[in-house]
């Protein structure tokens, strides 16, 4: 007659100590994207700073903030601003005939900013 080996069931302590390393490495993996670096400060950040503020928070009462908007909302903004698809006639000068890759970089800067609790002044 054969013997079958007998299976001993694996204590919980040890699967946990068998699985943390997985864990732990799975949780670094996913908080990556958010220790990415920032963006570099834009060339073209000056005129629009002048009324959004250099981090996105209005510095008047007429502008609103910009820090922390969704990446893609505020890259068609800007492009709708520039071609003239947004009528505001101060927005359509302030960007002028800038490229994608201006915009794109205005964009990703603003959109990396933290927003704070400060309004306008």
């Amino acid at each position: 007659m054969v013997q079958t080996p007998r299976i001993q069931a694996v204590p919980r302590s040890r699967r946990w100590r068998a699985a943390a390393p997985l864990v732990i490495a799975a949780c670094l993996l996913a908080s990556v994207p958010a220790m990415a670096a920032a963006p570099a400060k834009p060339a073209r950040l000056g005129l629009c700073a002048a009324c959004h503020g250099e981090t996105g928070m209005a510095q008047i009462p007429a502008a609103p903030n910009l820090a922390g908007q969704k990446l893609d909302y505020l890259r068609e903004a800007l492009r709708q601003y520039r071609d003239g698809r947004r009528n505001v006639p101060l927005m359509r000068t302030v960007i002028g005939p800038v490229s994608d890759a201006d915009l794109d970089e205005l964009a990703r800067w603003y959109s990396a900013q933290t927003p704070s609790s400060q309004g306008n002044p």
